[in-house]
């Protein structure tokens, strides 16, 4: 059997945590609505004192997110915080003071659908539409079917003869809108590396978010040890939360789901699981859980209050 603990619900693990990170697509609800569980999961974890950070790769705002989240029942008193690449990228170009960030330039080239260029709201960062006087490349989109790979060949290549710092604010290749796909970021990005240029990701799997939300709990005195992930891919979630030194907890109703739906028995659900393993570099999620419910009810250990001495 995988080491894997299979778990039937969050009170199986909130004991052992203080920080929870969250994914929210697949996990929290579907893209319209909230998952049956979810609000009373976050209560329970609430009144637990736990802290709590919503994650998610969208392009969205973190206030953006709020009110989306809102709509669908999980409203603010829920969670602690929510962090997007958008976030990230946001406070870093402000700071400017270290990592990838530091010093990057005020004046963006930016590849983007429909001249989105509201990831740059609440920065002081200029768009040029002339890539020589660009100081790095921020890359969020295509105008897939209007414009293919090779209308941005010419600006790619010069970019890289200039050696400007290439910023992907996610890895996806391609992003699904209503029922259909659109070319993703991660198809730019990808581009820029075959031909010899340096990208750097902001989005899970990599390091830079998650380590956005260690310094957010490090504030609140959770540090990496007392945090468990939430998620339901094993690439984004799993890979990066555990290379960050963070325990993981993999849902099975979210991205994996065509690979758990036909297990009948404990033993296919661990075979299952094992193929994942072997798929993402033999990293294994800490904790599997079928959905998000609280599961088995629990006394509440370490909240509850003492009995007075009788006097």
């Amino acid at each position: 059997m995988a080491k894997t603990k299979f778990c039937a619900g969050l009170s199986d693990i909130s004991d052992s945590y203080m920080g929870c990170i969250i994914d929210d697509w697949g996990v929290l609800h579907d893209g319209e609505d909230a998952f049956p569980g979810t609000v009373d999961c976050l209560k329970e974890l609430k009144r637990r004192k736990k802290e709590i950070i919503i994650l998610s790769n969208d392009r969205k705002t973190a206030e953006e997110k709020k009110a989306e989240l809102k709509k669908m029942g999980i409203g603010p008193s829920l969670y602690n915080e929510i962090v997007t690449p958008t976030a990230v990228i946001q406070n870093a170009l402000k700071k400017q003071d270290e990592g990838i960030f530091k010093n990057i330039g005020k004046k963006a080239f930016v590849i983007t659908r429909h001249n989105d260029h509201s990831l740059l709201d609440n920065t002081d960062i200029e768009v040029v539409d002339d890539i020589e006087k660009a100081d790095f490349l921020l890359l969020l989109g295509m105008d897939y079917p209007m414009k293919t790979l090779e209308h941005y060949e010419k600006d790619i290549r010069r970019a890289i003869q200039r050696r400007l710092k290439a910023v992907c604010a996610n890895q996806d290749s391609k992003a699904l809108i209503g029922t259909n796909f659109l070319t993703g970021p991660g198809l730019l990005a990808r581009r820029y590396e075959d031909a010899g240029g340096i990208v750097y990701y902001i989005g899970k799997p990599h390091a830079m978010i998650y380590k956005h939300c260690i310094e957010y709990f490090k504030e609140k005195e959770v540090f990496p040890s007392h945090t468990v992930m939430l998620g339901d891919t094993m690439a984004h979630d799993v890979l990066g939360a555990h290379a960050n030194g963070i325990d993981t907890c993999l849902f099975k109703s979210g991205l994996h789901a065509a690979n758990f739906m036909h297990c009948t028995t404990l033993k296919e659900v661990d075979n299952t699981l094992k193929n994942l393993i072997i798929q993402y570099g033999n990293v294994m999620p800490t904790y599997l859980v079928d959905e998000m419910r609280w599961g088995n009810a629990l006394p509440d250990r370490k909240h509850k209050k003492r009995k007075q001495p009788v006097s």
